[in-house]
């Protein structure tokens, strides 16, 4: 059974198609791609109780088209829009190439950097951003990187602050052997980038295209290495990335079996082993002392002890994937430990607490 918890109506916010977060306070935030005050979007916030609230009307000059949120581990939220800033104009836009934002709690916005200033080789049009474990921000962009405005896209590092660097420009490669506009990052139990490019990669022609897109894997320091490229006979145009607690990546695209109804192939879902191990996550990353917590793996019957940051901590097999664990008193941010019949799985974040 499904409910409609609100309706937007254009100055709430048009077309939220962003992923939802759940905040450290238990409340929703999102963005809606349009609509608002000004009509280039908004953050909005939807309280545990149902209730709709517009946080932050974008209105081109500091943004516009918001591309979903996340929450730091310093408690601001941290976003990006397609559109808008500073820069200089885009395309057929009126505004600049998008830019990164932080949004407090209590909606105050700062932009902290606006894409394509000059030449665009910093980027234009970015993604979604990813909060790694060193406390940096990390994304994507669409266009722009190596050769300007008419770039393979990038991906970029920014501090909190607003230190902005461009760890990786593709298509920087003949033909576009590294791929060609990248998507939304995560980052491995191993600490590094991994994402996909949804076209390039040097596997020939792909539906009048520069291939069909790659996996790759990227270094804190930069270094990037193409672990697949999509060939036009079976996948192509990935269009994500997520690891899944057994190590392995999975991922959605085109291609598959052409039948009647899909000339193309009505799509594909894709497992990539790297020969990374299993791990444990959350259902929320964070959480106050004495609350419960979701934690998510495998192998989790006849599990022993549970630690946060080296503390121990109560717990209950609901099970063999699922464990409600109450965070200790006392307890401190650091990675969880799970103690099973098969060894010790640890988180591959930290899991914050919150004073």
């Amino acid at each position: 059974m499904l409910d409609t918890l609100s309706d937007f109506n254009g100055s709430s916010g048009s077309y939220p198609d962003a992923p939802l977060i759940e905040a450290a306070d238990r409340s929703l935030y999102g963005t809606a791609n349009m609509g608002g005050a000004d009509g280039a979007g908004t953050v909005f916030t939807m309280s545990p109780s149902g209730i709709l609230t517009t946080t932050f009307n974008f209105n081109q000059e500091d943004g516009e088209a918001p591309r979903g949120l996340i929450q730091a581990s310093d408690g601001n939220f941290f976003g990006v829009t397609f559109d808008g800033g500073a820069g200089k104009e885009c395309e057929n836009f009126d505004y600049g190439c998008g830019t990164v934002f932080m949004l407090t709690p209590r909606g105050k916005l700062t932009t902290i950097y606006s894409f394509c200033k000059s030449d665009c080789t910093d980027g234009a049009k970015p993604q979604q951003l990813l909060e790694a474990t060193d406390g940096n921000l990390y994304g994507t962009t669409f266009d722009g990187g190596f050769g300007g405005s008419d770039g393979g896209g990038t991906i970029f590092r920014i501090t909190p602050s607003g230190a902005f660097s461009v760890l990786y420009s593709f298509c920087s490669q003949s033909e576009c052997t590294d791929g060609w506009q990248p998507q939304s990052l995560i980052q491995g139990s191993d600490g590094n980038l991994y994402g996909v490019t949804y076209q390039g990669g040097g596997a020939g022609d792909c539906l009048g295209t520069l291939g069909c897109g790659t996996v790759f894997e990227l270094t804190l320091d930069g270094v990037l290495t193409t672990l697949y490229v999509f060939q036009p006979t079976n996948s192509f145009f990935p269009t994500g990335l997520t690891q899944g607690t057994d190590g392995k990546f999975y991922g959605a695209a085109g291609g598959g079996t052409v039948n009647a109804n899909c000339q193309y192939g009505c799509g594909t879902i894709f497992r990539l082993d790297t020969g990374l191990g299993p791990f444990v996550s959350f259902v929320l990353p964070a959480g106050r002392a004495n609350r419960n917590t979701e934690i998510i793996g495998q192998g989790f019957t006849g599990t022993t002890a549970v630690s946060l940051n080296g503390i121990p901590a109560s717990f209950t097999v609901k099970s063999d994937t699922f464990i409600e664990a109450t965070v200790p008193a006392g307890a401190t941010t650091g990675y969880v430990a799970v103690t099973t019949p098969s060894g010790t799985l640890t988180s591959n974040v930290p899991f914050q607490v919150i004073p």
